[in-house]
């Protein structure tokens, strides 16, 4: 089978599609044919030879890609809940083999039934943005009807699907993007979009309940001015696990009375949050935003592109046409 490896870590050009052996499903795994994965940051970052938290888990030869749709080709033998021609989604063997293959095994833990009435190519954008979304939203968050909540980097791979969590569950939605993006999060349900550029969004808002960072930028001051727009009580989520909190902000947060969390906590885990995410889906409350597809072989131009740090919603990489 064909599949994205690299030996050494560097820029987009070390990765290399090569001739690999076709994995073998363990007793508790799946053997999953791969139609789409993505392209997240952490790809990027894996790549480039990791921040502090994955570093120690990474060996060469590696594998990239996080996310995975496909068909399951092979059942293990200890497997009760997936059978052999079931669409499944979900984030296999994060970090080690990637799902920029042609086939993978994983536990059958890490994949769920992808929802009913989309593509492979919209299935393979929404797993790991899913679960950062839905932790920071709904798990830590706790985001409810009439509560407003603010999100940075609404226009992004997670900001677009934490927009429509947050829609979903009857909140009032401010996001911030580029002028670009205003029109686009606006038509995906946002009530005020605020243009980060040109606009100061602590000199617009207060009494926020809930700001959810998910913007790919780490800026100290960003989160010292969320602490502000907080009313007391309200919490601040923030995707960036590998930029700690510092004292002047840990500060900030009990002076305010407010909470300070990473996403990665207090979450009814996995299964919940794929769950619950095709079940929005399937009500038509959530989609898949794709902004271009890219062939397996294309996957370096893919990383380049997710670099630039302003696409909207997801880069996808189709492994193989969906018939």
């Amino acid at each position: 089978m064909k599949a994205i490896r690299i030996h050494e870590f560097g820029g987009p050009e070390v990765m290399q599609l090569e001739e690999v052996e076709r994995p073998v499903p363990a007793a508790d795994e799946l053997l999953v044919t791969v139609y789409a994965s993505s392209v997240n940051p952490a790809d990027y970052i894996i790549r480039e030879g990791g921040n502090d938290l994955l570093r120690p888990y990474l060996k060469l030869p590696l594998g990239l890609g996080l996310d995975a749709a496909g068909v399951v080709a092979e059942v293990g033998s200890e497997v009760t809940d997936f059978s052999v021609g079931d669409k499944v989604y979900g984030v296999p063997n994060f970090p080690g083999d990637g799902s920029y293959a042609e086939y993978i095994a994983a536990k059958a833990s890490q994949f769920a039934l992808m929802p009913r009435g989309i593509s492979f190519n919209e299935a393979g954008a929404i797993p790991s943005c899913a679960l950062i979304a839905w932790n920071g939203i709904i798990d830590l968050g706790k985001a409810q009807p009439g509560q407003r909540v603010l999100i940075h980097g609404a226009a992004g791979g997670v900001g677009t699907l934490a927009v429509q969590f947050a829609k979903a569950k009857g909140a009032y939605v401010i996001g911030t993007a580029s002028a670009y993006n205003i029109d686009f999060l606006t038509k995906l349900g946002c009530n005020e979009v605020i243009d980060y550029k040109n606009q100061q969004f602590d000199e617009l808002l207060q009494d926020i309940n809930v700001v959810f960072n998910a913007s790919p930028v780490r800026d100290n001051s960003i989160r010292l001015k969320s602490v502000d727009v907080l009313k007391q009580g309200g919490i601040y989520v923030c995707t960036h696990l590998d930029s700690p909190f510092t004292d002047e902000f840990l500060q900030a947060l009990t002076q305010k009375g407010v909470t300070g969390l990473f996403v990665g906590g207090g979450g009814l885990g996995y299964a919940a949050s794929l769950s619950g995410t095709t079940q929005l889906i399937e009500e038509g409350k959530v989609k898949a935003i794709v902004s271009e597809v890219y062939p397996l072989k294309k996957v370096a131009d893919a990383h380049r592109e997710s670099e630039t740090k302003h696409v909207r919603g997801k880069l996808v990489v189709e492994i193989r046409k969906e018939e």
